[in-house]
């Protein structure tokens, strides 16, 4: 009999704070939260915003020192995690410990440590190298800390696939609980690439909006005028529970995981296939996974990055699966507001789907002023949040290297 897989509780870290209700609430404002970059000088650069997070405080979930010294990325998991514990409602007493894990990815890891031990090394010296260099740059060291303050003895490791990590990291979570070994899984991804060795390297790969006058209308999926995506930073990590264990707690249940599939384009390093052919296959296998009818979807949170190539590659796909019954259903593009987050991006915006289902509102697409033609006749939700009612959605994220992962989520129906 197959397990059934609920979402028990929720943490973020955002630009636009740290808690799950002011971030959600933000997006269904329709509000912006990128603005310029002030963390470091880039008067030189083309691009000269994002949607960072200014002023972090880990509060008490982290050690003081240990939070000077680890690397951003790792301070918003540790916090995020704690939060999706707490509002989760579990009890570290109370649980068994060896059947709780976690799997956090991150598509960078430590940038900031990385970028600032290399100045070390070359401008003073390789003996003036922090002891803590290797351990707060590798990716899996946010789950790692996390489970050493947790205690949590489950499985643990991190996945690394470009903007698609969260989604493999949620998928890969789930398949631990359905193969019966845990309980209960935290979950997500965390990103901290703003920093001039992240920014340049974007600039370099020639993806970013330049658009430096009206930055909060530079992230703008599906528009005509979209000249690349925005720079984002965070964290989503959500708690996946075994129905049965959730129910004997009394959890609260944002939604149930029904499934997910992943597989690659082997097409580009950075470009999708243009036809969308294998994401197609990708959300079909999905759908599969989950015994759904494509009839039963009725919300698709896009990956929508703003990209000139990768939206419409998105934008085809859904139309081959869904054919005439995408008129019935409803689209909308987080990163339009937060940026692109890399890879935190699919639990962030899977935090964003989850809330939707339990507040019955979508929130809107901000900046769609000029549509392309491929989406005439989709149901885009813009510039003011919808009230709806979901019965399956379906969250998509695809990474560099053609790494494609989608989620499907409904509403818990006992």
């Amino acid at each position: 009999m197959k397990k059934r897989i609920v979402v028990t509780g929720m943490g973020v870290v955002s630009c636009f704070g740290n808690e799950v209700e002011q971030y959600f609430n933000s997006l269904l404002d329709g509000k912006s939260g990128i603005i310029p970059i002030e963390k470091f000088p880039c008067e030189e650069y083309s691009t000269r915003f994002a949607a960072y997070i200014k002023n972090f405080d880990a509060g008490d979930y982290i050690e003081k020192k240990r939070a000077k010294r680890a690397d951003p990325f790792i301070c918003y998991a540790m916090v995020a995690g704690k939060k999706a514990i707490e509002d989760a409602k579990i009890s570290l007493e109370e649980i068994n410990k060896d059947r709780a894990g976690i799997i956090i990815g991150s598509g960078i890891g430590g940038m900031r440590v990385f970028s600032e031990g290399v100045l070390t090394v070359k401008d003073k010296g390789y003996k003036r190298l922090t002891p803590f260099f290797v351990p707060f740059i590798i990716t899996n060291m946010a789950g790692a800390l996390l489970a050493i303050d947790l205690g949590f003895y489950g499985p643990n490791y991190s996945i690394s696939t470009a903007c698609a990590t969260s989604n493999y990291s949620i998928l890969s979570a789930a398949e631990q609980i359905k193969l019966g070994n845990a309980d209960i899984m935290l979950c997500g991804g965390s990103e901290a690439p703003i920093f001039p060795i992240g920014l340049s390297g974007f600039i370099a790969s020639k993806v970013l909006s330049s658009n430096n006058d009206e930055y909060t209308k530079a992230s703008r999926p599906w528009d005509k005028e979209r000249d690349g995506f925005v720079m984002g930073e965070g964290c989503g990590v959500l708690v996946l529970e075994e129905l049965q264990h959730a129910l004997k707690r009394k959890a609260k249940i944002y939604g149930e995981y029904l499934g997910g599939s992943k597989n690659c384009d082997a097409y580009s390093i950075t470009n999708p296939r243009e036809d969308g052919e294998i994401v197609r296959k990708c959300i079909e296998y999905a759908l599969l996974d989950a015994n759904v009818k494509k009839e039963e979807v009725n919300y698709i949170n896009a990956h929508a990055t703003s990209t000139v190539v990768g939206d419409l590659c998105e934008i085809k796909a859904i139309k081959k699966v869904f054919g005439s019954h995408l008129k019935n259903i409803k689209i909308n593009a987080t990163k339009s507001m937060i940026g692109h987050c890399l890879g935190a991006a699919g639990a962030m915006e899977a935090i964003a789907l989850l809330k939707s289902i339990e507040k019955k509102k979508l929130h809107p697409t901000i900046n769609l002023q000029n549509p392309e033609e491929e989406i005439e006749g989709i149901d885009v939700v813009r510039d003011y949040y919808k009230d709806f009612e979901i019965s399956v959605a379906l969250s998509n994220s695809f990474g560099f290297g053609g790494h494609n992962c989608v989620l499907v989520f409904s509403p818990y129906k006992g």
